[in-house]
């Protein structure tokens, strides 16, 4: 399977201290991503232009001549570039590294492995996370299931959009799930991250009904999500599940992932959507409106 991060003493991807693994791949692309290198299922080429001294070792070393030096450091030639990394080797400074490396089912448990003391001490445990993890689901269910035989806590942090089947083989194997409701009305929910909802809110009431935990968070974005009737529609709709913990994370916007399409040589918000951090105001008004359908809302988490 092709990973892009694992991630040690995670604490915000779930309960207590955590490994968190980051698969490569996944079918949304929401115009406010904070992984954008999860995105594609390949390996991709990161460049860090403020790391770069300009040494040229990777334009000597690169096969196809894909890399120039300039003035504003290096250019890649995307048609020749076939992603090799000999670039990422030779580079000094690490200006040059890919993101995405094939590990084995067996590697990955021995990365888990090594911290499972502090899972202990903290009543954590691991997150698969990406990307979107139920994109590799045979990887995924194996990777489970050594986790669960080892009785270590399992939560997968995902979009939902996958088939029922995939869902209901990984609930059955997983302890907590971590979802994010991005959009109630499935044209808007398409415009801001390439794909309708139906099979989202589907398989999170499949979840709900199945008696599987699951925590929600709303990212909330002025101009995407965070307007009155959208909130009415998110509040009653996870009212209407049977749902014990009845807790949502308001996570408001920012533009973290900029960054990392620049070292991806993409562009962010490329349509120039309108993004913008929700006020104190309108917190407190979504706050009010899921608290008025028996949710709390936490601002974070």
């Amino acid at each position: 399977m092709l990973l892009f991060d694992i991630k040690r003493y995670a604490i915000n991807d779930g309960p207590g201290i955590r490994v968190t693994i980051f698969m490569k791949g996944c079918p949304l692309a929401c115009v406010w991503c904070h992984n954008p290198e999860g995105i594609s299922p390949r390996a991709e080429k990161l460049y860090t232009r403020k790391k770069c001294i300009g040494c040229g070792a990777c334009v000597d070393v690169c096969p196809t001549g894909a890399l120039t030096l300039t003035e504003a450091g290096i250019v890649t030639n995307r048609s020749l570039c076939r992603t090799c990394g000999r670039c990422a080797e030779v580079c000094p400074t690490l200006a040059m590294e890919m993101s995405g490396r094939e590990y084995s089912i067996d590697e990955v448990m021995r990365e888990i492995e090594k911290e499972t003391v502090f899972m202990d001490r903290s009543e954590g445990g691991v997150t698969f996370c990406g990307g979107e993890p139920l994109s590799h689901p045979s990887d995924l269910v194996a990777l489970l299931d050594r986790c669960g035989a080892l009785g270590i806590h399992r939560a997968v942090d995902t979009t939902l959009f996958a088939s029922p089947d995939t869902v209901r083989s990984v609930m059955e194997r997983t302890d907590l799930f971590l979802v994010d409701l991005k959009h109630m009305d499935s044209g808007s929910h398409r415009r801001f991250t390439g794909v309708p909802n139906e099979r989202i809110l589907s398989n999170l009431r499949m979840i709900a009904e199945a008696g599987i935990d699951f925590l929600i968070r709303v990212p909330l974005i002025e101009g995407v999500n965070a307007d009155e009737e959208n909130i009415f529609r998110s509040a009653t709709f996870l009212a209407s599940l049977p749902w014990k913990r009845k807790v949502v994370n308001l996570l408001p916007y920012h533009d973290i992932g900029k960054g990392k399409h620049d070292k991806r040589g993409t562009l962010y918000n490329p349509g120039l959507l309108p993004l913008s951090t929700p006020s104190e105001a309108v917190l407190q008004r979504c706050i009010d409106q899921f608290a008025s359908c028996g949710i709390t809302a936490l601002i974070g988490g």
